[in-house]
């Protein structure tokens, strides 16, 4: 359904550090940045990517908005948690664990820009 996912940034290369860590936890390659500085994260099923918005003003978070990445195990998403900690990433909600009645294990964070993100285990 989707090509890709873009979000703002005010740093790139802040970001690029803080999502090379927890894409590299789920397994993803260091994301490549272009010319014009934004960064992208290529996978067979979609591209996701930083950026600093194109309209010169500040990168702010969209409130009610949520990205989440796929994990293989609950492993995987406490893995990526703790790697976004470490890389600037601020946890948020409640700490990784079981949602959805026991049938979602989850994580929170907000990226260096406040981007709110998840990884998550079904």
């Amino acid at each position: 359904m989707f090509s890709h996912i873009m979000v703002g940034a005010n740093d790139v290369q802040e970001s690029k550090i803080f999502y090379d860590a927890i894409l590299g936890s789920l397994g993803h390659e260091s994301g490549l940045v272009d010319d014009k500085g934004r960064c992208f994260y290529r996978t067979n099923s979609g591209t996701f990517a930083i950026g600093k918005p194109i309209d010169g003003e500040p990168a702010y978070h969209g409130n009610g908005i949520t990205i989440g990445f796929s994990a293989e195990n609950s492993a995987t998403v406490d893995a990526w948690h703790s790697a976004g900690i470490a890389n600037g990433g601020t946890s948020c909600e409640n700490p990784p664990g079981l949602r959805g009645g026991a049938n979602l294990y989850i994580a929170y964070l907000r990226d260096p820009s406040g981007n709110k993100i998840c990884a998550l285990y079904r």
